[in-house]
């Protein structure tokens, strides 16, 4: 008589990942309506339940996904945030952080994720770039910066623009770099 096999064990943290990295990409491609939590499941090739079990729903998962990148491009000296937010907008390779961005611009029309869009990405960063003037204004100049950045990533992963696809990211930063010191006197090399 053979022996009944041994259950497998669980890396809950390894699913877990599997699960974000898995998120990230699905709702860069598809936005968050589009992506389902059976297609994020089997790419990550994990049971549906264990996304919920890990994260409790899909909008969770998202928000996970979002925060995280946004946790790792605030992390850093406040100076650095806009061409951090450029370099990974204009990276061919497009790791999980730039997903988690291109995610959140394909998602803006969900009111959900467009909610979440205002409190994390406008809230957060308006706050740290707003710090880097002492000129009048400065939530409104933060704000610039923002959306023109926002501008390119859109123009660049969503829309696809030939003009970016084209372009050496190295002279797009340096053009950035000229208006982002001119909006906010403290990012200036």
């Amino acid at each position: 008589m053979t022996e009944p096999a041994k259950p497998r064990r669980r890396d809950a943290a390894a699913t877990r990942a599997a699960l974000l990295t898995a998120g990230a990409e699905l709702f860069a491609e598809r936005g968050f309506e589009r992506t389902t939590v059976r297609d994020i499941a089997a790419l990550a090739g994990a049971n549906q339940a264990l996304l919920f079990r890990y994260f409790g729903s899909k909008e969770e998962l998202f928000r996970e996904v979002v925060a995280g990148s946004s946790r790792e491009l605030l992390a850093g000296p406040a100076k650095d945030i806009p061409v951090r937010m450029l370099r990974q907008l204009l990276d061919k390779e497009v790791d999980a952080e730039a997903r988690a961005f291109t995610a959140l611009l394909r998602s803006a029309g969900h009111d959900e994720a467009a909610a979440f869009l205002r409190r994390e990405v406008g809230d957060r960063y308006l706050s740290a770039l707003s710090g880097l003037t002492e000129g009048p204004d400065a939530e409104l100049r933060a704000a610039l910066v923002l959306s023109w950045l926002m501008g390119i990533g859109l123009a660049r992963s969503v829309l696809q623009s030939d003009q970016f696809a084209a372009a050496d990211p190295a002279v797009v930063e340096r053009y950035v770099r000229l208006g982002v010191a001119a909006l906010l006197e403290k990012t200036a090399d």
